[in-house]
């Protein structure tokens, strides 16, 4: 019976300590790491068609837009 316990709360103790091996993910990608402006950046599918990477205008615009999206009292009105 001491046994099986002492097998138990061993193998608990290691299951518990074994969380604390996990390494900071923000370290080892790349993303986010370049210090560029922010209107550079983004070259996929998933941009908004009116706007190319490299356009600052262009992002100035989306983003009001996209922030008149989030106004309560646009949407309220």
């Amino acid at each position: 019976m001491k046994k099986t316990v002492m097998i138990i709360s061993g193998l608990l103790a290691l299951m518990s300590l074994s969380a604390c091996g996990e390494r900071d993910q923000a370290t080892t990608t790349k993303r986010g790491l370049v210090d560029e402006k922010a209107w550079k950046g983004a070259h996929n599918e998933f941009v908004v068609k009116e706007w190319t990477p490299g356009d600052k205008t262009a992002w100035e615009n989306q983003i009001r837009a996209r922030n008149q999206y989030q106004n309560e009292y646009v949407k309220t009105n």
